[in-house]
């Protein structure tokens, strides 16, 4: 939102300077994002030159002689500008002046033998533009003697304010003008419209509204006999300097209501429009050519304000082309109206077109302003263009129902730890339009027509707060801790920050993908519950949340390949959904790899290329997950097979005894490649951190010291015949069963299958360390620990001795 300073004291009685004005708007919650003050300009005036006659000593320079007004005698100038002539009037610049262009303070000087007693300045010397080709060159009549900003209107600062999109009512300068008001720095004037005269009888146009939850009210007057030209020259610089561009008396007038009251409006050249208005639905495929020259085609979801020939009008957004005024306008028809915001904003989103009238419709416009809108560019075109108004025509409009908001006054303290007093509290809300009644500690205020966005205590309380000031908050010292190392975060937090930690440490990237996806995908991987659908998705190919995590980060690891970087590991630690339930979201770390992008390192090298990912690269690091979130790696138990979008062979599920799944890891199934459009190899592992168990609370005690055997470790080898459907887990933990004093770890070193050992058979070999604590073993006690191993295996897997 801009605005020029002279604009906001037009509805802002106040002595405040520009400073103390930019100050109170961000301190009521009115960002200013940008000040444009020009006072560097201030020393520059309008001089003519007399004479212009060449330097003496240089081809390309000319002495000019100044003429600077105010009676003063004419001075002497070295100028290098290919057009100063005689008769030139420009911006001159006298000793002692600043430049900021060229970041020079003037002294006289000598060029070239000459002195020179000041300078002719061009555009981009006074940072008007990037034009340096000659010196300003203004018109005849332009006063010498005069500032040469005050001339250019170059003196009116230009205020821009980042606004919320909870503030519909600061999108105008007089909105603007009744917040500062409100804080105390000024008087608000300028609100009341006066019309000349009455309407002169019926607006022969007529308006029948047949969406009526698209627009809750409409306004027309017919204004006839106008003579559109420029608008006046006050308006046009006022548009200038806010960045739009005058085009006619009638337009200018809707831009300027627009800016000054919040109140986009439009005109239509009557003579161009037939018969009747109707306000509907637009048709299915029905085009219309707008006011930027570009064409439209429109959907059943979108407003429109048509006439017996076709549209006229994108509602509440742009108007058409056919039917807009032109320095041939004689007839015009001045319509306000009132559009639903959430139709507005869809429409324009879906269209693509960024007015200031959506800008102002999406956010909400005051409804009670809708009929003086129209009267007050009805005055200003009276006063520009001259002609004779009907009365206008309202329809549909009920008139506007106050929202009454209960409000405890104590909520203030509560809410914000400021003390205000009570009548200090009403008086704000009753200087900001609002209507409290002074009756008990719990008041019902009513809200006024132009704040949409407040609709409970809190949104007072806020209001309250903001004119009150902020900054009369007093500052409070941190409270100390109960305990110096008192836990802070969650273990949810805790859980997420080590399993980051750990998937970073081998070589995997960070992601963040989106939490929505196609429904193909969520299909794909165990989703498309409609639970999980959203009613208003950003994208077509975003409409449900994720089940999981990995489709965002296939389509990631993809789009690196896409790129030349076939080699990446990506991992996420996020949420995933189950269904639309607080308790059906999960957290999760997950991770894929892709090419070559193992642990031990990627691609090509000279000692040896790195080998495709596989399944136990997605193993590794769903264990390294698991354990850097405490679960008991020692106790888990791996079963073949995972999800459907793993490969079946290539596949596990980690488990915590037979029912509590801690992850899944493996492949991809060629099919979930082919459907997701990517390639590979890729694997892939989802872990899901809230699913490990809390560790049993232990009683505080000191730290056992570091207990280190006397004896030597022993190691031995075993080899064991099974069925193939027997799992090495199973075996090796069977093993390490037999003597958990002793036996400190049981590994896997061999698997073979062949025909010497029958059908249905395989050999699997392990080697188990041996760590005697009280003695050394004897030769007895060896023989009896691997019997005691070997009838341990036979008894949980059928295996037995391999010969």
């Amino acid at each position: 939102m801009k605005l020029t300073l002279s604009w906001l004291k037009d509805h802002l009685e106040t002595d405040a300077s520009l400073a103390e004005i930019v100050e109170r708007l961000t301190s009521i919650g009115l960002e200013v994002e940008h000040v444009d003050d020009r006072s560097s300009l201030k020393p520059f005036v309008i001089a003519k030159v007399l004479t212009a006659v060449q330097h003496p000593d240089a081809d390309r320079l000319r002495v000019l002689t100044v003429d600077i007004g105010d009676g003063k005698a004419p001075v002497q100038v070295v100028c290098g500008a290919p057009n100063a002539r005689a008769g030139l009037i420009g911006a001159f610049a006298a000793p002692g002046t600043y430049i900021p262009g060229i970041d020079v303070t003037l002294a006289v000087g000598k060029i070239r033998g000459v002195e020179s007693h000041g300078m002719m300045c061009s555009e981009r010397e006074l940072e008007l533009s990037e034009e340096h080709d000659g010196i300003i060159d203004l018109p005849a009549d332009a006063p010498v003697g005069t500032s040469y900003a005050a001339y250019a209107h170059l003196d009116d600062p230009v205020i821009e304010i980042n606004l919320t999109p909870n503030r519909p009512d600061a999108t105008s300068v007089y909105g603007i003008a009744r917040d500062l008001a409100a804080s105390g720095l000024g008087r608000l004037v300028g609100g009341a419209i006066i019309m000349p005269h009455a309407g002169d009888g019926m607006c022969p146009v007529k308006v029948k509204i047949e969406a009526s939850e698209l627009c809750p009210g409409f306004a027309l007057r017919l204004v006839r006999s106008v003579k559109n030209g420029p608008s006046p020259k006050w308006l046009q610089q006022r548009l200038i300097a806010i960045g739009l561009r005058p085009i006619s008396a009638l337009v200018d007038i809707t831009n300027y209501v627009t800016f000054d009251r919040g109140r986009p409006l439009h005109v239509f050249d009557a003579n161009k429009v037939a018969g009747n208005l109707t306000v509907r639905r637009a048709c299915d495929g029905e085009k219309v050519l707008a006011l930027d020259g570009r064409e439209y085609t429109l959907t059943p979801d979108m407003c429109v304000i048509a006439d017996e020939d076709g549209v006229e009008s994108i509602a509440g957004i742009m108007g058409g082309e056919h039917s807009g005024c032109d320095e041939n306008t004689t007839d015009v028809l001045i319509e306000s109206a009132l559009w639903d915001p959430i139709t507005t904003a869809r429409t324009g989103r879906t269209l693509g077109i960024i007015s200031d009238a959506r800008y102002r419709f999406e956010r909400g416009v005051d409804p009670e302003f809708m009929v003086p809108g129209v009267e007050l560019a009805t005055k200003l075109v009276l006063d520009f263009c001259g002609g004779t108004p009907t009365e206008t025509e309202v329809v549909g409009y009920a008139g506007h129902v106050e929202k009454i908001v209960s409000f405890p006054l104590s909520e203030v303290k509560r809410l914000t730890g400021i003390e205000v007093p009570r009548d200090g509290s009403l008086a704000i809300l009753s200087r900001l339009g609002f209507k409290p009644e002074d009756v008990g500690d719990v008041i019902n205020v009513a809200v006024p027509s132009w704040r949409p966005d407040v609709d409970g205590k809190a949104d007072l309380v806020e209001e309250v707060m903001r004119i009150h000031g902020i900054d009369n908050i007093a500052p409070q010292p941190l409270g100390a801790h109960d305990a110096v190392n008192a836990k802070i975060l969650t273990t949810l937090q805790i859980r997420t920050r080590a399993a980051k930690r750990a998937l970073a440490v081998r070589g995997m990237m960070e992601a963040v993908t989106w939490s929505f996806i196609p429904a193909k995908h969520a299909e794909l991987f165990g989703g498309g519950e409609t639970a999980l659908k959203l009613a208003n998705p950003i994208a077509a190919d975003m409409s449900d949340m994720r089940p999981s995590l990995l489709p965002g980060l296939i389509a990631a690891a993809q789009r690196n390949a896409d790129k030349g970087i076939g080699d990446v590991a990506l991992f996420e630690v996020s949420g995933t959904y189950e269904g639309d339930a607080a308790d059906q979201q999960r957290r999760v770390a997950a991770g894929v790899r892709r090419g070559t992008a193992k642990l031990e390192g990627s691609g090509r090298h000279w000692a040896g290329n790195a080998g495709p990912v596989g399944v136990f690269d997605a193993k590794a690091d769903a264990i390294a997950a698991l354990e850097a979130c405490g679960a008991p790696v020692e106790r888990l138990q791996i079963e073949a097979g995972g999800p459907a979008w793993y490969h079946p062979g290539r596949s596990g599920t980690i488990k915590l005894g037979p029912k509590v799944i801690l992850g899944t890891f493996g492949e991809f199934h060629p099919k979930t490649l082919e459907e997701l459009d990517v390639s590979g190899p890729l694997c892939g592992f989802e872990v899901f951190v809230d699913a490990v168990p809390e560790p049993k609370a232990k009683p505080t005690r000191t730290k056992p010291k570091l207990g280190l055997s006397a004896f030597q470790a022993v190691k031995r080898d075993f080899a064991f015949v099974v069925d193939k459907a027997v799992e090495a887990g199973t075996l090796t933990r069977a093993a390490l069963a037999a003597d958990r004093k002793l036996i400190t770890n049981v590994s896997v070193f061999d698997v073979f299958e062949g025909a010497s050992l029958g059908a249905a058979k395989k050999s699997i070999a392990i080697e188990v360390s041996i760590q005697p604590i009280e003695k050394t073993l004897t030769d007895e006690d060896f023989e009896a620990l691997a019997k005691r191993i070997v009838e341990n295996v036979h008894k949980q897997t059928g295996g037995v001795l391999r010969a």
